[in-house]
């Protein structure tokens, strides 16, 4: 019995030591494996790959951008719908951009592993590809069918059809600037005025186009389409510009008719933080009491210069109230919470609009890449979820993320545009 014994143990000790050796070194190798994934080697190659994922995601942007514009004028051309084959791109593109800058935002994590960035990576870079050739085989289709079927003339006169309704839209920018410097302080109208006087210079410039344009069309030895293809592009510039006027003029006529509004319900929010403040323990009450003194001090500032800043105002207001949701915590109740977000949502709603305005405004003036853009969508996405949510306390949380997306969208955009200048 002690031989057999003796004998297994002399074969399974061997055996557990070279099990054991084994198993080490494979957890060694499948460590080593891992770190190597996650080395800064590692990341920095994953960054490139990434960094090529989001110019590719940046030019098919800009490419339904155009198609955008490029659907509404066949459409108009055509006398009726956009022809299927551009539409039908547009509606691929939209989507593939849409469910790739989500996934962009997933690999800009700091948590993100190198194997996912280079995966998903390659998955954006190859989708946006397929999705920009699929717009140039449309483009091509439909360039072929104009070229036979609309003469440059007609084109011509659909382009000058557009322009006039285009100053008919825009009216009198220089007026608008003018109501807005005659009320409020420039920080509040600097944006307005830019995009005045560029839209004003776009008109110009496709008014001029247009007519050299026109000349070409009645001359059989020459071409118009160059000077077409400038003036579209100059008609957009404009359409745009005007766009950024209007919503700049709205968004500050409309934040100064709120500032009434937006105190006096900070002042409740806070008369009921105060109420709060007398049902808590010494200590708590102390300190929640001097950070709503604070608040109220912040809060009168505000008053003194309101008028004048009517957006910046509203914005501080909106994260003032914040700042008194931390502060209060926990110590509310249900119903205090919700009234709280019912009076606190529509002046985080106004902030949320101006951060994205703004942000919109500093991308297409520096032609920002992927991650400026993918933040920009997060906002706007984030601001329509606020909108539509039948729960103010959501909502508010939905706002506040806009608002934050937005920022970082504009900083990333102005970063860019002065690492170029």
């Amino acid at each position: 019995m002690d031989e057999i014994v003796a004998a297994l143990l002399g074969w399974l000790v061997p055996a557990l030591v070279v099990f054991g050796i084994t198993a080490i070194a494979i957890a060694a190798l499948a460590w080593g494996i891992r770190r190597a994934r996650r080395s800064p080697r590692a990341r920095a190659a994953a960054e490139e790959v990434r960094a090529r994922a989001g110019s590719a995601l940046v030019r098919l942007d800009d490419a339904v951008s155009e198609l955008d514009v490029e659907v509404g004028l066949s459409g108009a051309l055509y006398g009726g719908d956009a022809p299927t084959s551009l539409r039908r791109a547009r509606l691929t593109a939209q989507h593939v951009r849409d469910e790739s800058f989500e996934e962009f935002q997933e690999i800009s994590r700091p948590d993100a592993s190198p194997v996912d960035i280079r995966r998903m990576s390659s998955r954006i870079e190859r989708r946006a590809d397929a999705a920009m050739a699929g717009i140039d085989r449309a483009r091509t289709d439909h360039r072929a069918w104009m070229a036979a079927n609309v003469s440059a003339s007609a084109q011509v006169a659909s382009a000058r059809s557009r322009l006039e309704a285009l100053r008919a839209s825009m009216g009198d920018p220089a007026a608008l600037v003018a109501e807005l410097s005659h009320r409020f302080t420039d920080d509040e109208w600097r944006e307005a005025s830019r995009a005045a006087r560029a839209a004003v210079a776009a008109v110009d410039e496709a008014e001029g186009l247009l007519a050299e344009a026109s000349e070409n069309a009645s001359d059989p030895t020459r071409s118009a389409l160059p000077d077409l293809a400038r003036a579209e592009r100059a008609l957009r510039t404009a359409e745009t510009e005007s766009r950024i006027l209007e919503e700049n003029h709205r968004l500050v006529t409309q934040a100064a008719q709120a500032l009434t509004g937006e105190f006096a319900s900070a002042r409740s929010a806070l008369r009921l933080a105060f109420v709060t403040r007398d049902h808590l323990e010494p200590p708590d009450a102390e300190r929640l009491g001097r950070e709503l003194r604070a608040i109220e001090q912040e809060l009168t500032k505000l008053e003194a210069d309101a008028p004048r800043r009517p957006t910046r105002t509203i914005d501080a207001i909106a994260r003032l109230r914040d700042r008194l949701d931390l502060a209060l915590g926990d110590a509310r109740t249900a119903q205090q919470r919700l009234r709280g977000a019912r009076t606190a949502l529509p002046g985080t709603l106004a902030a949320a609009r101006g951060a994205i305005a703004q942000a919109e405004a500093a991308i297409a003036h520096a032609h920002a890449g992927a991650d400026a853009r993918s933040r920009l969508l997060s906002a706007q996405r984030e601001l329509a979820a606020a909108r539509q949510s039948h729960d103010p306390v959501e909502a508010l949380d939905a706002a506040r993320r806009a608002m934050r997306d937005a920022e970082d969208a504009k900083a990333l955009a102005d970063y860019v545009r002065l690492s170029r200048s």
